[in-house]
């Protein structure tokens, strides 16, 4: 293990909110630019995948969970500290003081957020089973859209409902998506 990696700790950069993603990649260019990948292991933006419905149609988007931070792990020594904040975008790490040095995130800080980012890339699209058998639901998608009905059974694998809604006063099960429903 060498010396500068031992050093490297994780630290929050603030940034302007919504350009999370465009400052990562000038912090890294000036990574590359200034010859400083001895100093900075990685520079993350924790993201995590939202699903929505357009047009009937599942969109899967990642959607910056802290907005304004952005995770970078360094070895904040000499002029480090002051190439990163002079960056366009940044506004300075979480956590400093004023003429003082910035504060590192401890270890159990940065295993939850980056568990969070693992877990998010692991996982499948939906994250749980948001439902339970007996609870009232409205549909918001397909031909029966604005009905309400109550959950019958659920299919973990498949990730359908079985759903028991009233039409024209009798009960008829429906087999529908996750994404179909939402709680009432």
């Amino acid at each position: 293990m060498s010396e500068t990696k031992s050093t490297k700790k994780w630290y929050v950069i603030r940034s302007v909110s919504g350009k999370e993603n465009k400052i990562k990649a000038y912090i890294e260019s000036e990574i590359t630019r200034l010859k400083l990948e001895d100093y900075i292991e990685q520079v993350l933006v924790p993201t995590e995948k939202v699903i929505q419905i357009r047009n009937g149609k599942k969109i899967s988007k990642e959607r910056v969970f802290i907005p304004g931070y952005i995770m970078i792990q360094v070895n904040l020594t000499g002029e480090i500290p002051y190439i990163i904040k002079s960056i366009n975008g940044v506004i300075g790490f979480l956590g400093e003081t004023k003429g003082g040095d910035p504060v590192p995130l401890r270890q159990a800080e940065v295993n939850r957020l980056l568990g969070k980012v693992d877990e998010l890339s692991l996982q499948d699209e939906n994250v749980n089973i948001p439902f339970i058998i007996g609870e009232t639901i409205k549909v918001i998608d397909g031909p029966f859209n604005g009905f309400n009905g109550s959950i019958e059974k659920i299919n973990e694998e498949k990730r359908k409902l079985e759903v028991m809604v009233k039409i024209f006063g009798r009960k008829t099960p429906l087999e529908l998506s996750y994404m179909q429903v939402e709680k009432v």
